[in-house]
């Protein structure tokens, strides 16, 4: 792979960090003008279903959502409602630099997911990993402490928690179906609920707030059409870490739209997740290119 593409591929992921980071502070300002969550919701997924059709047609790849699977990205579908309603839920109950940072915890469950569920196995540096990053998990969140609030924190984990099950969940869909279909069916399938709860609690607004819950659906949208392109040209192992970039972007517009700066416990505790993180990704890395060079070549 030339490194241009490597490059095109973390330039991708680095605008997709940038582009969800955006859409989480709109989120928040919408929040705070009285927009409720399951109309945020709703109008995330209602303008990012247009931007992934004018994505798969100009890329060609309208044809792929097509499916024999449909069952599969139907439960997928009911997990990324869940993983939203917690990820939108937290950034609701905590600034924003704390909700981020209690998303990073996804590579430590998605470990333990991997071992309990999979029975992958997880050797000790793994294991070492997971105990470090809870370490962070337990200094952000600072059970007993008031700094960050426990609703909030319970949510942020439990966000953290459902995008590790839908990383294995599009893992397995992945063998089969390609990435454009799986956002397509998340979008589609996700909508008809997500308009019940908003016209069951549908809200009279200022033309301010519309504006800004149709910037939460394009922005989300385009954030969500650059995270699948990046996967085009940069292996998942390339373009990772670049997440973590979020928490420059989270801190930089929690202070200069709401004047929040995360706390001191989460300047200690990120970090240590972060690390938990990248050295997952990288042992993951690893020993996927051990398991390549050992397979005989197909003759």
């Amino acid at each position: 792979m030339s490194s241009d593409r490597i490059l095109t591929g973390i330039g991708l992921r680095l605008l997709a960090v940038a582009l969800l980071a955006t859409m989480a502070a709109l989120v928040k300002l919408a929040e705070a003008r009285g927009a409720g969550l399951g109309e945020t919701m709703f109008f995330r997924q209602l303008g990012a279903l247009p931007i992934v059709l004018a994505w798969l047609t100009v890329t060609g790849d309208l044809k792929s959502v097509r499916t024999r699977r449909f069952s599969a990205h139907l439960g997928r579908a009911v997990a990324g409602l869940m993983g939203m309603t917690a990820t939108f839920g937290a950034i609701h109950l905590l600034p924003l630099a704390e909700a981020t940072s209690l998303q990073f915890a996804a590579p430590v469950f998605a470990t333990l997911l991997g071992a309990l569920w999979l029975r992958e196995p997880t050797g000790v540096h793994r294991w070492g990993a997971v105990l470090t990053g809870f370490a962070g998990i337990v200094i952000i969140a600072q059970p007993g402490g008031h700094a960050v609030p426990l609703a909030g924190a319970a949510v942020g984990l439990a966000a953290a928690f459902m995008i590790a099950v839908i990383s294995i969940l599009l893992r397995q869909i992945g063998r089969t179906e390609r990435a454009g279909a799986t956002v397509f069916w998340f979008s589609a399938l996700s909508l008809p609920p997500l308009a019940i709860a908003w016209l069951l609690d549908f809200r009279a607004h200022d033309a301010a707030t519309w504006a800004l819950l149709a910037g939460v659906g394009a922005v989300g949208g385009a954030g969500q059409i650059a995270l699948t392109a990046a996967l085009r040209h940069a292996p998942v192992s390339v373009v990772v870490p670049m997440d973590y970039s979020a928490l420059i972007w989270a801190t930089l517009l929690g202070w200069l739209l709401f004047e929040q700066l995360p706390g001191d416990t989460t300047w200690i505790g990120a970090p240590l997740l972060i690390g938990s993180g990248l050295y997952i990704a990288m042992r993951e890395h690893r020993l996927h290119k051990a398991d390549s060079a050992a397979k005989p070549p197909i003759p």
